[in-house]
Protein backbone atom coordinates (compact mmCIF):
# COMPACT_ATOMS: atom_id res chain seq x y z
CA UNK A 1 0.00 0.00 0.00
CA UNK A 2 1.15 3.80 -1.25
CA UNK A 3 1.72 6.24 1.39
CA UNK A 4 -1.14 8.01 0.23
CA UNK A 5 -3.43 5.22 0.70
CA UNK A 6 -1.88 4.91 4.07
CA UNK A 7 -2.62 8.55 5.08
CA UNK A 8 -5.99 7.66 3.98
CA UNK A 9 -7.03 4.40 5.85
CA UNK A 10 -5.25 5.28 9.00
CA UNK A 11 -5.61 9.05 9.60
CA UNK A 12 -2.24 9.60 10.28
CA UNK A 13 -0.86 12.24 7.51
CA UNK A 14 1.85 11.60 5.03
CA UNK A 15 4.04 13.56 6.70
CA UNK A 16 3.87 12.51 9.70
CA UNK A 17 4.43 9.07 7.89
CA UNK A 18 7.63 10.36 6.55
CA UNK A 19 8.94 11.79 10.06
CA UNK A 20 8.21 8.40 11.83
CA UNK A 21 10.17 6.44 8.61
CA UNK A 22 12.94 8.96 9.30
CA UNK A 23 13.11 8.35 12.80
CA UNK A 24 13.02 4.57 12.42
CA UNK A 25 9.62 4.30 14.14
CA UNK A 26 8.02 2.75 10.74
CA UNK A 27 9.95 1.68 7.99
CA UNK A 28 8.48 0.72 4.32
CA UNK A 29 8.98 -2.47 4.13
CA UNK A 30 8.99 -2.44 0.42
CA UNK A 31 9.61 0.29 -2.85
CA UNK A 32 7.37 0.07 -5.71
CA UNK A 33 9.32 -0.48 -8.98
CA UNK A 34 9.25 3.88 -9.36
CA UNK A 35 11.16 4.11 -5.87
CA UNK A 36 7.65 4.79 -3.82
CA UNK A 37 7.09 3.47 -0.25
CA UNK A 38 5.52 0.61 -0.37
CA UNK A 39 3.83 -0.22 3.30
CA UNK A 40 2.62 -3.99 4.44
CA UNK A 41 -0.20 -5.15 6.68
CA UNK A 42 2.43 -5.43 9.40
CA UNK A 43 3.83 -1.50 8.79
CA UNK A 44 0.43 -0.32 9.11
CA UNK A 45 -0.44 -2.66 12.49
CA UNK A 46 2.74 -1.04 13.93
CA UNK A 47 1.32 2.64 12.68
CA UNK A 48 -1.78 1.95 14.51
CA UNK A 49 0.03 0.79 17.60
CA UNK A 50 2.41 4.04 17.90
CA UNK A 51 -0.97 6.34 17.48
CA UNK A 52 -2.62 3.90 20.48
CA UNK A 53 0.46 4.80 22.85
CA UNK A 54 0.70 8.41 21.37
CA UNK A 55 -2.91 8.82 22.25
CA UNK A 56 -1.71 8.01 26.32
CA UNK A 57 0.60 11.30 26.06
CA UNK A 58 4.00 8.95 25.17
CA UNK A 59 6.63 11.04 23.53
CA UNK A 60 7.59 9.34 19.99
CA UNK A 61 11.20 8.14 21.72
CA UNK A 62 8.84 6.77 24.35
CA UNK A 63 6.53 4.96 21.89
CA UNK A 64 9.80 3.49 20.09
CA UNK A 65 11.22 1.90 23.07
CA UNK A 66 7.69 0.12 23.97
CA UNK A 67 7.41 -1.52 20.66
CA UNK A 68 11.48 -2.64 20.20
CA UNK A 69 12.85 -3.16 23.61
CA UNK A 70 11.86 -6.78 24.86
CA UNK A 71 12.55 -5.56 28.21
CA UNK A 72 10.47 -2.58 28.50
CA UNK A 73 8.23 -2.46 31.57
CA UNK A 74 5.55 0.25 30.97
CA UNK A 75 4.34 0.39 34.99
CA UNK A 76 6.90 3.52 35.69
CA UNK A 77 6.19 5.37 32.78
CA UNK A 78 2.41 4.67 32.97
CA UNK A 79 2.70 6.35 36.81
CA UNK A 80 5.13 9.28 35.53
CA UNK A 81 2.28 9.60 32.96
CA UNK A 82 -0.58 9.70 35.66
CA UNK A 83 1.30 12.54 37.57
CA UNK A 84 1.62 14.15 34.80
CA UNK A 85 -1.45 14.26 33.79
CA UNK A 86 -2.58 15.09 36.89
CA UNK A 87 -0.80 18.50 37.18
CA UNK A 88 -1.65 19.69 34.00
CA UNK A 89 -5.37 18.93 35.08
CA UNK A 90 -4.69 21.20 38.01
CA UNK A 91 -3.29 23.92 36.63
CA UNK A 92 -6.07 23.72 33.62
CA UNK A 93 -8.36 23.84 36.77
CA UNK A 94 -6.68 26.64 38.35
CA UNK A 95 -6.91 28.62 35.31
CA UNK A 96 -10.25 28.42 34.26
CA UNK A 97 -11.43 28.79 38.26
CA UNK A 98 -9.66 31.81 37.43
CA UNK A 99 -11.08 32.93 34.16
CA UNK A 100 -14.58 32.02 35.60
CA UNK A 101 -13.68 34.88 38.67
CA UNK A 102 -12.40 37.93 36.43
CA UNK A 103 -15.89 37.09 34.11
CA UNK A 104 -17.87 36.76 37.21
CA UNK A 105 -16.61 40.76 38.21
CA UNK A 106 -18.04 41.68 34.81
CA UNK A 107 -14.62 44.26 34.10
CA UNK A 108 -15.33 46.51 31.95
CA UNK A 109 -11.87 47.22 30.42
CA UNK A 110 -8.36 45.90 30.66
CA UNK A 111 -7.22 48.14 33.08
CA UNK A 112 -10.07 46.32 35.22
CA UNK A 113 -8.69 42.88 33.99
CA UNK A 114 -5.38 43.70 35.14
CA UNK A 115 -6.71 44.88 38.82
CA UNK A 116 -8.52 41.45 39.44
CA UNK A 117 -5.76 39.80 38.47
CA UNK A 118 -3.15 41.53 40.77
CA UNK A 119 -6.13 40.92 43.94
CA UNK A 120 -6.69 37.77 43.03
CA UNK A 121 -2.89 37.28 42.80
CA UNK A 122 -2.50 38.86 46.18
CA UNK A 123 -5.10 36.66 48.26
CA UNK A 124 -2.72 33.81 47.33
CA UNK A 125 0.47 35.19 47.95
CA UNK A 126 2.88 33.39 50.75
CA UNK A 127 3.01 37.08 52.40
CA UNK A 128 0.17 37.48 54.90
CA UNK A 129 0.11 41.21 54.62
CA UNK A 130 0.25 41.02 50.94
CA UNK A 131 -3.30 39.00 51.21
CA UNK A 132 -4.65 41.25 54.03
CA UNK A 133 -4.08 44.03 51.69
CA UNK A 134 -5.74 42.33 49.47
CA UNK A 135 -9.05 41.47 51.14
CA UNK A 136 -9.25 45.72 52.12
CA UNK A 137 -8.67 46.42 48.77
CA UNK A 138 -11.41 43.75 47.24
CA UNK A 139 -14.41 46.21 48.64
CA UNK A 140 -13.48 49.53 47.14
CA UNK A 141 -10.62 49.48 44.64
CA UNK A 142 -11.37 46.10 42.57
CA UNK A 143 -14.94 43.96 42.55
CA UNK A 144 -12.96 40.52 43.51
CA UNK A 145 -16.06 37.60 43.11
CA UNK A 146 -17.16 36.26 46.59
CA UNK A 147 -16.01 33.10 45.39
CA UNK A 148 -12.47 33.90 45.84
CA UNK A 149 -12.96 35.73 49.39
CA UNK A 150 -14.95 32.65 50.59
CA UNK A 151 -12.54 30.06 49.45
CA UNK A 152 -9.63 33.01 51.22
CA UNK A 153 -11.45 32.99 54.12
CA UNK A 154 -11.71 29.09 54.55
CA UNK A 155 -8.09 28.11 54.05
CA UNK A 156 -6.78 31.77 56.13
CA UNK A 157 -4.87 30.54 59.00
CA UNK A 158 -3.35 34.02 59.95
CA UNK A 159 -5.89 35.79 62.34
CA UNK A 160 -5.45 39.52 60.95
CA UNK A 161 -5.92 37.81 57.22
CA UNK A 162 -8.93 36.06 58.63
CA UNK A 163 -10.37 39.21 59.79
CA UNK A 164 -9.91 41.35 57.18
CA UNK A 165 -11.69 38.35 55.12
CA UNK A 166 -14.40 38.41 56.99
CA UNK A 167 -14.90 41.58 56.98
CA UNK A 168 -14.71 41.83 53.17
CA UNK A 169 -17.49 39.29 53.10
CA UNK A 170 -20.10 40.87 55.37
CA UNK A 171 -19.61 43.68 52.97
CA UNK A 172 -20.62 41.85 50.25
CA UNK A 173 -24.03 40.67 52.18
CA UNK A 174 -25.55 37.66 51.96
CA UNK A 175 -23.94 36.64 48.66
CA UNK A 176 -20.97 34.21 50.22
CA UNK A 177 -23.53 32.51 52.15
CA UNK A 178 -24.48 29.44 50.08
CA UNK A 179 -20.49 28.55 49.86
CA UNK A 180 -19.91 29.23 53.43
CA UNK A 181 -22.92 26.80 54.41
CA UNK A 182 -20.68 24.18 52.35
CA UNK A 183 -17.64 25.00 54.57
CA UNK A 184 -20.12 24.22 57.46
CA UNK A 185 -20.24 20.62 56.39
CA UNK A 186 -16.44 20.36 55.20
CA UNK A 187 -14.43 16.98 56.68
CA UNK A 188 -12.23 19.81 57.96
CA UNK A 189 -12.38 20.86 61.58
CA UNK A 190 -10.75 24.32 60.68
CA UNK A 191 -12.63 25.12 57.62
CA UNK A 192 -15.61 24.37 59.41
CA UNK A 193 -14.86 26.61 62.30
CA UNK A 194 -14.02 29.35 59.63
CA UNK A 195 -16.95 29.30 58.22
CA UNK A 196 -19.09 29.99 61.24
CA UNK A 197 -16.96 32.70 62.04
CA UNK A 198 -17.64 34.31 58.91
CA UNK A 199 -21.56 33.69 58.74
CA UNK A 200 -21.52 35.01 62.48
CA UNK A 201 -20.03 38.64 61.38
CA UNK A 202 -22.81 38.50 58.07
CA UNK A 203 -25.98 40.19 59.71
CA UNK A 204 -28.35 39.01 56.78
CA UNK A 205 -31.30 37.15 58.10
CA UNK A 206 -30.18 34.22 55.92
CA UNK A 207 -26.95 34.24 57.64
CA UNK A 208 -29.18 34.28 61.01
CA UNK A 209 -31.26 30.99 59.43
CA UNK A 210 -28.17 29.42 59.25
CA UNK A 211 -26.86 29.97 62.36
CA UNK A 212 -29.65 28.54 64.03
CA UNK A 213 -29.00 25.27 61.76
CA UNK A 214 -25.75 25.38 62.85
CA UNK A 215 -27.04 24.90 66.52
CA UNK A 216 -27.41 21.44 65.79
CA UNK A 217 -24.17 20.79 63.58
CA UNK A 218 -22.25 17.61 64.79
CA UNK A 219 -18.95 19.64 65.80
CA UNK A 220 -19.20 21.59 69.03
CA UNK A 221 -17.05 24.40 68.09
CA UNK A 222 -19.33 25.51 65.36
CA UNK A 223 -22.72 25.14 67.71
CA UNK A 224 -20.79 27.02 70.27
CA UNK A 225 -19.50 30.12 67.82
CA UNK A 226 -23.16 30.10 66.81
CA UNK A 227 -24.73 29.97 69.75
CA UNK A 228 -22.50 33.18 70.76
CA UNK A 229 -23.42 34.86 67.70
CA UNK A 230 -27.34 34.05 67.78
CA UNK A 231 -27.00 35.15 71.46
CA UNK A 232 -25.92 38.72 70.37
CA UNK A 233 -28.95 38.95 67.86
CA UNK A 234 -31.38 38.47 70.88
CA UNK A 235 -32.25 34.78 69.28
CA UNK A 236 -33.44 32.85 72.42
CA UNK A 237 -32.72 29.64 70.67
CA UNK A 238 -29.16 29.92 71.77
CA UNK A 239 -29.75 29.59 75.67
CA UNK A 240 -28.87 25.77 76.05
CA UNK A 241 -25.98 25.93 74.09
CA UNK A 242 -24.59 28.89 76.07
CA UNK A 243 -25.55 27.46 79.71
CA UNK A 244 -23.76 24.37 78.73
CA UNK A 245 -20.60 26.61 77.42
CA UNK A 246 -20.72 27.72 81.56
CA UNK A 247 -20.78 24.50 82.75
CA UNK A 248 -18.00 23.41 80.72
CA UNK A 249 -16.21 26.70 81.20
CA UNK A 250 -15.88 27.02 77.33
CA UNK A 251 -16.06 31.01 76.41
CA UNK A 252 -17.92 31.05 79.49
CA UNK A 253 -17.59 34.75 80.28
CA UNK A 254 -18.78 35.35 76.53
CA UNK A 255 -21.38 33.06 77.01
CA UNK A 256 -22.68 34.78 79.78
CA UNK A 257 -22.47 38.26 78.36
CA UNK A 258 -24.65 36.66 75.61
CA UNK A 259 -27.32 35.34 78.53
CA UNK A 260 -27.21 38.56 79.80
CA UNK A 261 -28.05 40.33 76.01
CA UNK A 262 -31.30 37.76 75.74
CA UNK A 263 -32.47 38.36 78.95
CA UNK A 264 -33.22 42.05 78.33
CA UNK A 265 -36.31 40.25 77.44
CA UNK A 266 -38.30 40.14 80.67
CA UNK A 267 -39.77 36.81 79.32
CA UNK A 268 -36.89 35.25 77.74
CA UNK A 269 -34.65 36.51 81.71
CA UNK A 270 -37.37 34.66 83.53
CA UNK A 271 -36.86 31.16 81.25
CA UNK A 272 -32.40 31.70 81.35
CA UNK A 273 -32.94 31.75 84.94
CA UNK A 274 -35.02 28.72 85.38
CA UNK A 275 -32.73 26.96 82.82
CA UNK A 276 -29.71 28.06 85.33
CA UNK A 277 -31.17 26.85 88.23
CA UNK A 278 -32.24 23.65 86.66
CA UNK A 279 -28.51 22.91 85.60
CA UNK A 280 -27.47 24.00 89.42
CA UNK A 281 -29.80 21.63 91.28
CA UNK A 282 -29.43 18.68 88.77
CA UNK A 283 -26.65 19.08 85.79
CA UNK A 284 -23.56 20.49 87.52
CA UNK A 285 -21.96 18.50 89.76
CA UNK A 286 -19.08 20.49 90.17
CA UNK A 287 -18.34 22.90 92.77
CA UNK A 288 -16.44 25.55 90.08
CA UNK A 289 -19.25 25.08 87.76
CA UNK A 290 -22.13 25.88 89.80
CA UNK A 291 -19.99 29.15 90.49
CA UNK A 292 -20.04 30.08 87.04
CA UNK A 293 -23.30 29.95 86.61
CA UNK A 294 -24.21 31.13 90.13
CA UNK A 295 -22.36 34.27 88.47
CA UNK A 296 -24.41 34.09 85.76
CA UNK A 297 -27.62 34.87 87.34
CA UNK A 298 -25.80 38.19 88.53
CA UNK A 299 -26.87 39.33 84.73
CA UNK A 300 -30.15 37.87 84.61
CA UNK A 301 -33.03 40.64 85.54
CA UNK A 302 -36.25 39.41 87.92
CA UNK A 303 -37.50 37.73 90.37
CA UNK A 304 -36.61 34.60 89.55
CA UNK A 305 -33.10 34.77 89.24
CA UNK A 306 -33.22 36.99 92.86
CA UNK A 307 -35.37 33.91 94.48
CA UNK A 308 -32.53 31.42 92.90
CA UNK A 309 -29.76 33.81 94.37
CA UNK A 310 -31.68 33.84 97.85
CA UNK A 311 -31.52 30.34 98.00
CA UNK A 312 -27.82 30.05 96.47
CA UNK A 313 -26.93 32.05 99.29
CA UNK A 314 -27.17 29.12 101.98
CA UNK A 315 -25.91 26.74 99.82
CA UNK A 316 -24.19 23.87 101.73
CA UNK A 317 -21.22 24.51 98.98
CA UNK A 318 -19.70 27.92 100.79
CA UNK A 319 -18.05 29.26 97.90
CA UNK A 320 -21.29 29.13 95.74
CA UNK A 321 -23.03 30.47 98.92
CA UNK A 322 -20.40 33.42 99.30
CA UNK A 323 -20.71 34.31 95.27
CA UNK A 324 -24.59 34.74 95.59
CA UNK A 325 -24.36 36.59 98.66
CA UNK A 326 -21.98 38.63 96.65
CA UNK A 327 -23.59 38.80 93.68
CA UNK A 328 -27.32 39.76 95.38
CA UNK A 329 -25.25 42.60 97.84
CA UNK A 330 -24.80 44.20 94.00
CA UNK A 331 -28.00 43.75 93.15
CA UNK A 332 -29.12 45.96 95.76
CA UNK A 333 -27.01 47.87 95.36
Amino acid sequence: MLIGDVARRSGVSARMLRHYDSLGLVRPTGRTGAGYREYSGEDIRRIFHIESLRSLGLSLRDVGRALDDPGFTPAALVDDLIRQTHERIARETELLTRLRRIGAAEPADWEDVLQIVALLQALGSESAGKRQRAALSSVKEAPVPVEALVEAALSEADPNVAGALRWALAQSGADGLALLAEGLGSPAAEVRKRAVQAIAEIPEADATALLRDALRNSDLTVRRYAALALGARGVADAVPTLIDMIVEEANDADAADALSTLASDPAVADRIASRLVDRLAHGATGSSARQRLTQALADIPGNTASRALADLSEDEDRAVALTATYVLTLRDA
